[in-house]
């Protein structure tokens, strides 16, 4: 294993490459370090300090955007505006033809599309931390001060401070997935997970000293890991046939290969989707002090349990609709001389891709739901045991996000490795295999 992660260092693209990936979380850890200013150091030591951070909305805020609302940091907020805004552009491109002609631009028509989604999200971030600050930092916690004191400057201030913090985390997620390794905006919310993994664990041992909860979690959390990773690999193979071509004595082709589709084609998008367009109702019922429509989409509630499955189900659909295109696949296919063996080419082609997906995309989402649900279910039965915060960071969302996202970058990893003879990060070198034939 030494070897094989030595050999991610040999190649100097990819040696930058680390580097660059490993600076930009090393400076979105120091972010989170730097308080806003004005906040109250000692009410946010308390808060950081005890048991009851914020409530499950908070909690799971925390673990789909990468943020921390009670963290009073620079990037409090995470990267959630910028998926909201990801969300509403891309829902747009399927219903407003204007968007949708500019989307079929291509490279152009994409960056264009980028560009307003950064733009749309300065006032989602802005209009989240009015919200933020009018409802959790100047309140008071405990009965004791509010977070932030009262004042124009210092509210505005906070104010600012949290919408910069987004759009320069925005910026940093936008280089790691262009000059590093990965997707910058998952890999933002997998190291917001796992810098919070030890304290809830700590957390765990000293309020279940002695108990069986612990080994229980543990055995669980090893369990889900084990489904996440057999489903996330697991794939439909579609066998593809070459047609022979005979130039002269030499006969050409022929080759028989396989067409691989993966289970869970969308990876961990939906989930995160989902989660962020549920916590609007949330945050406007706050804002609003319409204490019905909050607790109408608190994640213990059976009518956002219930939504959440509605909404993993469309966006399993609708990302792979944008990503899977099986009539330009059939069209490419028969243009290069393959087809599937007992399928004829063309329209054919494209209806039994269509269903092949339709069903695959079905078991993917079905798998994406109970994931979500079921340990989100088991988090608030054992939330009276343990901290919600534990609960929640031990939870299936929490599992099912940086799981998908390690092997998506160790995928990368193998491809860039594989480029340049390497061998596969997992698998050893090429010089090695070489050498044991």
């Amino acid at each position: 294993m030494i070897g094989n992660i030595t050999n991610l260092f040999r190649v100097p693209e990819i040696r930058r490459r680390l580097g660059i990936t490993l600076g930009f979380l090393l400076l979105y850890r120091i972010g989170w370090n730097i308080p806003i200013p004005g906040v109250d150091l000692d009410v946010v030591r308390a808060i950081a300090g005890g048991d009851d951070e914020g409530n499950a909305f908070t909690a799971l805020f925390s673990v789909i955007s990468g943020g921390g609302l009670y963290s009073c940091a620079l990037f409090s907020l995470g990267i959630m505006p910028y998926i909201s805004a990801s969300i509403i552009f891309s829902l747009l491109t399927k219903v407003v033809p204007a968007l949708e002609a500019v989307a079929k631009e291509g490279a152009s028509g994409q960056r264009k599309i980028n560009q307003w989604t950064r733009l749309a999200t300065v006032p989602l971030a802005m209009m989240q931390a009015i919200i933020l600050v009018a409802n959790i930092y100047k309140q008071p916690y405990g009965g004791g001060p509010p977070l932030l004191p009262d004042g124009f400057m210092l509210t505005l201030g906070a104010i600012l401070t949290l919408t910069a913090g987004t759009v320069f985390l925005m910026w940093v997620g936008e280089q790691i997935t262009e000059y590093g390794v990965g997707n910058g905006i998952s890999l933002l919310i997998m190291a917001g997970i796992i810098a919070r993994v030890p304290e809830a664990i700590v957390r765990l041992v000293q309020t279940q000293q002695g108990g069986f909860l612990p080994f229980t979690l543990l055995v669980l959390f090893l369990l889900i890991v084990v489904v996440v990773v057999f489903i996330t690999k697991g794939t439909r193979k579609i066998p593809v046939q070459y047609a022979k071509l005979t130039r002269g004595r030499r006969v050409y082709g022929g080759q028989k290969h396989f067409l691989p589709i993966k289970v869970n084609q969308a990876g961990v998008m939906p989930v995160i989707f989902a989660s962020a367009l549920l916590s609007f109702p949330q945050l406007l019922g706050s804002a609003l002090n319409w204490k019905w429509l909050g607790d109408a989409f608190l994640p213990t509630a059976w009518w956002y349990t219930t939504m959440t499955i509605v909404l993993i189900f469309f966006f399993s659909y609708f990302w792979n609709s944008l990503m899977f295109n099986p009539v330009e696949m059939a069209k490419n296919m028969k243009e290069s001389g393959s087809f599937i063996p007992g399928i004829r080419p063309g329209k054919k082609t494209a209806e039994f891709l269509q269903s092949v997906m339709t069903r695959i995309t079905l078991a993917g989402a079905t798998f994406l739901a109970l994931i979500a649900i079921i340990p989100q279910q088991a988090a608030t039965m054992i939330s009276k045991e343990v901290p919600i915060t534990v609960a929640y960071f031990l939870g299936g969302t929490s599992i099912l996000i940086v799981v998908s996202v390690a092997l998506d970058l160790v995928d990368k990893l193998n491809s860039a490795l594989l480029m340049r003879n390497q061998g596969g990060f997992m698998g050893g070198s090429a010089a090695a295999k070489k050498k044991g034939r």
